[in-house]
């Protein structure tokens, strides 16, 4: 029996995959070189440190853990500049109906996100309430794939992997999702979300009573 929805937070719920990028970009920029468009899909689904890892390596540069620590704590504040004029226009088409849907099916509804900033971006929308927990990376030591924040998610919730599918856009995100034992609903393309046991495009025209009983 499906008690609990747990749902990625960029690319998912809302759209700031740019804004993330963006503040990436500024740091590469910072340090002599530019990031492409294609590392963009590399990015999502992971920690902050994981991420940084991936644009040193595009830039082919070196740096020590204490480099790193600054460099990861420089694109935060970017970021974090970005977040205070945010609002509902970063909700993602489909979401609000869709949180209703499951409101009124009953279930619980969390968020499990790699991002160390989830609650900071939800409490700048209308949404913020909807969630009945949030976990992101400051309650998870691991990253995707690892399914940490998923479990730790389903935890709070009081549910079973089992009880529980979550929404993700992104290829780790999804191994998370079936390392923890949950179903996964896969957000974006079918060609990379390729171990979801369903993808759709968004969230528009779905209900979360379909969802369950498509998985159930």
């Amino acid at each position: 029996m499906i008690k609990a929805f747990i749902f990625d937070l960029d690319g998912v719920v809302v759209d700031t995959v740019g804004y993330h990028f963006d503040s990436w970009i500024k740091l590469a920029h910072s340090l002599g070189f530019k990031l492409n468009d294609d590392i963009k899909e590399k990015l999502k689904g992971i920690n902050r440190m994981t991420s940084l890892d991936i644009v040193l390596a595009h830039g082919g540069i070196t740096a020590s853990q204490a480099e790193k620590i600054e460099y990861a704590k420089q694109k935060n504040d970017w970021y974090l500049e970005s977040i205070a004029s945010m609002n509902d226009d970063i909700i993602l088409d489909g979401v609000k109906e869709f949180l209703i849907s499951t409101q009124k099916e009953k279930l619980k509804i969390a968020v499990g996100s790699a991002s160390g900033n989830a609650r900071k971006v939800l409490s700048k929308t209308s949404i913020y309430s909807k969630f009945d927990i949030i976990k992101d990376s400051n309650d998870a030591k691991h990253s995707k794939p690892h399914p940490e924040v998923f479990l730790k998610a389903a935890e709070a919730l009081s549910v079973d992997p089992s009880e529980a599918i979550i929404f993700e856009d992104s290829a780790k995100g999804v191994d998370a999702a079936k390392a923890g034992g949950f179903k996964c609903v896969g957000i974006g393309s079918a060609d990379i979300l390729t171990d979801a046991d369903i993808v759709m495009d968004n969230l528009t025209h779905i209900t979360a009573d379909i969802i369950v009983k498509l998985l159930s």
